[in-house]
């Protein structure tokens, strides 16, 4: 890859002043070698096999940072789906794996460790209802783990029983986490057509279809976005669409660099290069300040899914020419905690809950980081998900919810979470019941759209 000296100084000028970083480098880790029926013995393979490959997964990731001058914000690392590997494991309560996979992440030093997951999309097996069953009191008894259930997708569709589960299961999180504003369920995300190698918590996992041992990047940089665009002289919307693509472009370009040398370094494959624009709490870091770049008085008014739509399509683009490597969910991210100008909308009142589902057709994953009234019923929340698993399974796209029903709660607090994760105004649901629908269970069909082959 050559690198003109031009580009350096504005890479270094967007580091600087515009708050570029390599959100994380994730290395993913197959553990389908560690199954055993006794959850002692499973344990501590999954252990052993986690320490092996990332024992120099950070000391490694300091070392690249400090020789390009790039900051690396999180270090990471995704495993197998647990219920996969915990299938034939002799145990009702998986919650020990992860505090396994919690001690390793600690001992390791990386900030996240995601895979405590299922893929439950057409049914669910013995395992996954393990591990689903499992997650308040994996999530509430550890700190760095981080779990998904794929319900949905393109060719299976909705499984209704899953969805209607999920949203019992996120009520039991927040209560047991409701000390800390319901912090685990801030580490629980509900996905239709979850991708394999996404390297972005909380959604993160190995793919079954993935090397033995991967290193995935994601890269940051709505500042970088924001500023190209605020710099443009009376632009018309085709200017700003090629303004980004030019900006995704370059950031690409490092981020493909940063991720090749630590897979290098480390002796693993190298994954992808997720170009998703994932802000940060910081003013002026946020997609809700792009699309009020481009004209809008507020994110969330008339025209917002429009921007949106320009914005997203532009990144993918500019990135798609950079790297043969784009993967993961490669886009915009729109998690209102995370990002100061969503946040500023909510309680300026042009965003709202509705608004944020519209916008998910066109971003590249759903909602997410949303805190709801902490009496918000399960199956509204349930419904909330079946809402935005449609709108993946139709559109062909992923979609998430990570959804918050932080206790004590009312319209209108702010529910504090630190650092990456920000703080959430807590948003209204409609007071309107869906219990019967959710309670119906069973699945919804495939599309017509899953009849490609």
């Amino acid at each position: 890859m050559l690198i003109h000296p031009q580009e350096i100084l504005e890479t270094i000028n967007m580091v600087t002043h515009e708050h570029l970083d390599i959100r994380t480098v994730t290395m993913g880790i197959n553990l389908r070698g560690c199954c055993h029926p006794d959850i002692a013995t499973f344990n501590q393979q999954i252990y052993d096999r986690i320490m092996r490959c990332a024992e120099k997964l950070v000391r490694t990731t300091q070392d690249v940072q400090n020789l390009y001058g790039i900051p690396i914000i999180n270090k990471r690392i995704s495993v197998t789906p647990i219920a996969i590997v915990a299938e034939a494991c002799q145990c009702e309560d998986l919650s020990s794996v992860a505090q396994t996979l919690d001690r390793a992440a600690e001992e390791i030093g990386v900030d996240f460790v995601g895979g405590f997951s299922a893929l439950v999309q057409k049914g669910m097996t013995p395992g996954d209802r393990r591990l689903i069953d499992s997650i308040p009191q994996a999530l509430a008894s550890t700190r760095k783990v981080c779990s998904s259930i794929n319900v949905a997708s393109t060719k299976a569709g909705i499984n209704m029983d899953a969805v209607a589960k999920m949203g019992r299961i996120i009520k039991q999180t927040a209560e047991l986490t409701g000390d800390a504003g319901g912090l685990g369920c801030a580490k629980l995300v509900v996905f239709a057509n979850a991708p394999e190698d996404n390297p972005f918590m909380a959604g993160a996992f190995h793919g079954v279809g993935e090397p033995d041992c991967v290193i995935n990047v994601g890269v940051s940089g709505p500042g970088v976005v924001n500023a190209a665009v605020r710099a443009l002289q009376n632009p018309s919307l085709g200017d700003i669409a090629e303004c980004i693509k030019k900006t995704a472009f370059k950031i690409t370009r490092m981020g493909e660099m940063v991720g090749k040398e630590v897979a290098r370094r480390i002796g693993a494959e190298f994954g992808v290069l997720d170009l998703s624009l994932a802000p940060t709490p910081a003013v002026g870091d946020s997609v809700a300040a792009i699309l009020e770049a481009m004209g809008l008085e507020s994110c969330g008014t008339h025209g917002t899914t429009a921007a949106l739509a320009l914005l997203n399509d532009a990144v993918k683009k500019g990135g798609s020419m950079a790297s043969s490597s784009v993967g993961g969910l490669s886009g915009a991210f729109i998690p209102v905690s995370e990002d100061e100008g969503m946040i500023r909308a909510v309680r300026r009142g042009s965003l709202s809950l509705d608004k944020l589902e519209a916008m998910t057709c066109v971003c590249s994953v759903g909602l997410d980081m949303i805190a709801v009234p902490g009496d918000t019923p399960a199956s509204t929340i349930s419904a909330i998900i079946a809402d935005e698993m449609a709108i993946g399974m139709i559109n062909k796209k992923t979609t998430a919810v990570r959804i918050i029903a932080a206790p004590g709660t009312r319209v209108g607090d702010t529910v504090e979470f630190g650092g990456l994760l920000g703080s959430a105004p807590v948003m209204p649901v409609h007071r309107f019941s869906s219990e019967i629908f959710i309670a119906r269970g069973g699945r919804i069909p495939a599309p017509i759209q899953s009849l490609t082959n």
